[in-house]
């Protein structure tokens, strides 16, 4: 213990301790999230076999054939990412012959790299308390953490879209419009939610959020913004969705009608990339939602028993780190297969619906709620806030005939020499 000790003390005459910290959380969790977009691939085949009465995956075991399946190991489908990943290495890397060579090859690391760098912010474990003072469980603590989150959340729209029109074939441009117009639209009133909670919370840090939701409300729920903002979390969720082209929001891939979408013209390790950086804007929309909405690494009730009565400290030892880091973890978990089931429940909407959901829908809603959280925080009813919720729906309610609807999506169409749609005169 000794040795260690002097160890730590010789680092830290060198280097920050916080920054080693970093430095470890950031390798850490970029291989945890790695690993878990393999398994979460096989957790939604498995939930879109129980939502359609299949048995899903169940057959490519982790024995690679040295133990027979009928000896029992080796079940469950364990194996299937693994036998996924093998397939998109020894599948042919085909660019066809019109494209442009260097933006085709770009566009899939344009995808993927913003969303690597969304973690950033993420405080995973609250702090940790040593004798070498508070040292913070995430890989950059700065007081504009939330604005950076959403920043490098942007940006990923231009892989998709450099992507789209370097592939030269107009299935994919009608892919990249779609995810443009799309992420510009829904960005609009994820933005005004963020704002909601900025004004709650004072502070656009991310460890200051959380910090915000460790206590509970007069009627012993936990101080959580889902509870005190549940219209926001609502949008808030719905525009996560969208932002990354999850069912019903999958526009830009849809099969029915654009092959593939944006991805049609890639293969192999390149497809897979694209496919990597879908699932880890899924992870990152599941942990910024948690720390903005969930009380990030708060453990409601239980707390109270582990730490005698009072609310989970921020600053914590090991294994009080640890215990956070499986909370947060289990929460991000749990809101992954809630979009899983999303995805698998509700039918794919049109464009005009998904445009005029935006337009028509949520943006109106998040002004007025970000409308009312001003006038709340101003005169101090920070306490009621899902009062203010209600006078939103109910005013949404009561605007809504009022809102101009534009024509029918489903007229019938004049044409000229058709019986079921004659031209008129």
């Amino acid at each position: 213990m000794q040795f260690f000790i002097d160890t730590i003390n010789s680092i830290n005459a060198v280097v920050p301790l916080q920054i080693v910290v970093s430095v470890l959380v950031a390798i850490t969790i970029m291989h945890v999230c790695l690993g878990a977009v393999s398994y979460l691939i096989l957790l939604e085949r498995k939930i879109a076999s129980w939502a359609q009465d299949r048995i899903g995956p169940n057959r490519v075991g982790l024995t690679f054939g040295l133990v027979p399946h009928d000896t029992g190991k080796g079940m469950f489908g364990l194996g299937q990412p693994l036998a996924d990943g093998i397939k998109f290495l020894m599948k042919e890397d085909y660019n066809p012959g019109k494209v442009d060579r260097s933006l085709f090859v770009l566009a899939p690391a344009l995808s993927v790299i913003p969303a690597l760098l969304g973690f950033a912010i993420i405080p995973w474990g609250g702090e940790l308390f040593s004798q070498w003072g508070t040292l913070a469980i995430t890989v950059a603590d700065f007081n504009v953490g939330v604005v950076y989150l959403l920043a490098i959340g942007s940006l990923g729209v231009y892989g998709v879209a450099i992507g789209a029109w370097a592939a030269n074939n107009k299935y994919t441009f009608l892919g990249g419009l779609r995810a443009t117009a799309q992420m510009l639209s829904y960005e609009i009133p994820l933005g005004l939610c963020v704002l909601c909670i900025l004004l709650m919370a004072g502070s656009s840090s991310a460890g200051d959020i959380i910090a915000e939701q460790v206590s509970y409300t007069s009627t012993f729920l936990p101080n959580w913004n889902i509870f005190q903002q549940p219209l926001v979390a609502v949008l808030f969720f719905t525009c996560s969705l969208a932002e990354t082209n999850r069912a019903p929001f999958d526009l830009a891939e849809c099969e029915q009608e654009l092959i593939g979408g944006f991805h049609t013209e890639y293969s192999s390790m390149k497809f897979a990339l694209f496919f990597l950086a879908e699932y880890f804007h899924m992870i990152t929309a599941c942990a910024f939602f948690t720390l903005m909405f969930l009380g990030g690494w708060h453990l409601p009730y239980l707390d109270l028993l582990i730490y005698g009565g009072s609310a989970q400290p921020v600053a914590a030892n090991f294994l009080g780190v640890l215990l956070k880091v499986g909370v947060f973890f289990g929460k991000v978990t749990a809101l992954l297969a809630l979009m899983m089931w999303i995805r698998w429940t509700l039918p794919r909407l049109r464009f005009d619906q998904l445009m005029r959901l935006a337009w028509r829908s949520l943006i109106p809603l998040s002004i007025l709620l970000l409308l009312m959280t001003g006038i709340w925080v101003y005169y101090g009813w920070t306490s009621h806030f899902w009062v203010g919720n209600i006078i939103v729906i109910l005013v949404g309610l009561g605007i809504a005939p009022y809102i101009p609807q534009g024509p029918d999506p489903n007229r019938r169409v004049p044409l000229k020499g058709s019986r079921f749609s004659p031209a008129v005169d």
